[in-house]
């Protein structure tokens, strides 16, 4: 059974990825279990889960490899990818489907969580 991930993301990167101008959400550390959906915890100021975007595909390659096949969908910069993948030898990418933006926001309590996840939580 295909699980989800709820993960943390500035509210700049979740507007790209809303207006899906960012199709590909960038992780150093990828889930172990085949997950269906990324749950979107909005963070400061909003500090909200807003949404879920399907995934399609999870990309494990090195940083300059990825970064070839995922620019042209990034919502970021040469700069920011290489920056946040300094020294590591491997790079994930979640390839974003449809995206359900949530009729009203929910809180981390409503998935029995006290605090925002570091890189990522199942659902």
């Amino acid at each position: 059974m295909k699980r989800k991930i709820l993960i943390s993301i500035n509210p700049e990167h979740v507007r790209n990825i809303i207006s899906g101008k960012k199709k590909y959400e960038y992780r150093k550390i990828a889930a172990k279990q085949d997950i269906s959906a990324i749950i979107i915890y909005e963070t400061v100021p909003t500090k909200r889960i807003v949404a879920e975007a399907e995934i399609l595909d999870v990309l494990e390659l090195p940083p300059e490899e990825l970064w070839q096949q995922t620019k042209e969908d990034a919502g970021i910069t040469k700069k920011f990818f290489d920056k946040y993948f300094n020294n590591r030898s491997v790079a994930y990418a979640y390839k974003l489907g449809e995206i359900v933006v949530y009729d009203e926001m929910k809180e981390l309590k409503d998935y029995g969580l006290k605090v925002a996840p570091q890189s990522f939580v199942y659902i």
